[in-house]
């Protein structure tokens, strides 16, 4: 009976955020612009993988070994996000935040990566990851020069900031400083790709919480 209560309410809550206008074309326009963009992605990486671009010089990575940690970037990446997921159920309000905040997200790493070419590190372990991959033209396609800045560390970071309950950031806090270690073992970043993520996903996350606010 309870549980039945909770699905009824949180159904009532849905339907009052969908009769709301603005919140209805901000979701509306923010998914369509979203889906023109992930639909896009594979041609404009394949285009980015052709420029050529500048090597870093990166103490750090030759610091340290390359190893490849795709399973457990690819196990925490997916698992937050599903963590995630199931909070939106919960929240109409923070499913609209997130979803402007991750265009905003999408948005900025096209024009940085555009504005900053570089080569990629030496010692590059290409980060398998069957979901991901998708959006880069296929399983067997890598793409190596989508470089600044980490698009892994910035959606784990907005991820950790769009969480409410204070249990729930310790947990991705904690995930978030994995992913940016773990991406830097694999040599898939530089040192300034992985710092500069947190930046962009905290403003990125403030505008996206400003828009769906208004």
């Amino acid at each position: 009976m309870l549980q039945h209560e909770n699905n009824k309410s949180l159904a009532l809550k849905w339907r009052n955020s969908w009769a709301i206008r603005s919140f209805k074309i901000k979701a509306i326009i923010a998914s369509i612009l979203l889906t023109i963009i992930l639909v896009s992605f594979p041609r404009f990486f394949a285009i980015i993988e052709l420029r050529k671009g500048i090597y870093l010089e990166d103490a750090l990575l030759n610091f340290l070994p390359s190893i490849d940690f795709s399973i457990p970037i690819f196990i925490i990446i997916w698992a937050t996000a599903l963590f995630l997921f199931m909070r939106i159920l919960q929240s109409p309000d923070l499913f609209l935040q997130f979803l402007l905040s991750f265009l905003l997200l999408c948005i900025t790493r096209v024009i940085t990566i555009s504005l900053f070419p570089l080569e990629p590190p030496i010692g590059l372990i290409a980060i398998k990851d069957p979901i991901s991959s998708i959006f880069y033209g296929g399983k067997e396609v890598f793409i190596t020069k989508d470089l600044f800045y980490s698009g892994h560390t910035a959606t784990q970071v907005l991820m950790f900031l769009s969480f409410r309950k204070k249990s729930d950031k310790i947990i991705t806090g904690i995930s978030s400083v994995l992913i940016a270690v773990l991406v830097l073992f694999q040599h898939v970043h530089y040192t300034i790709d992985v710092i500069a993520a947190i930046p962009f996903a905290f403003i990125v996350y403030r505008l996206g919480k400003k828009i769906a606010s208004i």
